[in-house]
């Protein structure tokens, strides 16, 4: 079987569908954050940021969408999909992805760009934390992701 082709897939249209997740998260009182997982360039899963409206803080997409991948599909299957994630993954997320072993990451608003937004200080890249794991992709669809989180109230 040959390897996934992962620069053919539909960035623009996963990474508008992870936005689109993202206000979602944030009109209904949560964080601005979405991901779509893609296999065959074909949409298999997607969430959105839950923290504050079921009180747990392990409910970013990213990690939630790792923890499902392992729970449906096998490690080989996983190797052929990439999460669309509107802002990078922070370092709990890009953990749970480096268990789950996707082919890769691509995301819109970097990891110092949204400590910018937040005040806070830039975490660990996630490309650091996947290294030898996970291909990471990204600033992608930047001005648009910036966009949401200029419109958040951080």
């Amino acid at each position: 079987m040959n390897p996934p082709q992962f620069d053919d897939f539909d960035h623009s249209s996963h990474m508008h569908r992870a936005f689109k997740l993202a206000r979602e998260a944030a009109a209904r009182g949560d964080e601005p954050f979405g991901s779509v997982l893609v296999r065959d360039d074909a949409v298999v899963m997607s969430d959105s940021n839950r923290v504050v409206t079921e009180a747990d803080i392990r409910r970013h997409p990213e990690l939630h969408l790792a923890h499902r991948a392992c729970r449906e599909y096998d490690a080989d299957e996983r190797a052929e999909m990439v999460m669309y994630t509107s802002t990078e993954p922070c370092p709990m997320c890009a953990g749970g992805m480096a268990t789950a072993g996707f082919g890769r990451v691509v995301y819109s608003v970097g990891h110092e760009e949204i400590a910018a937004f937040t005040g806070g200080e830039p975490a660990p890249g996630s490309a650091e934390i996947l290294d030898g794991i996970t291909d990471v992709v990204g600033p992608v669809c930047n001005d648009e992701g910036r966009r949401i989180h200029r419109e958040f109230d951080w």
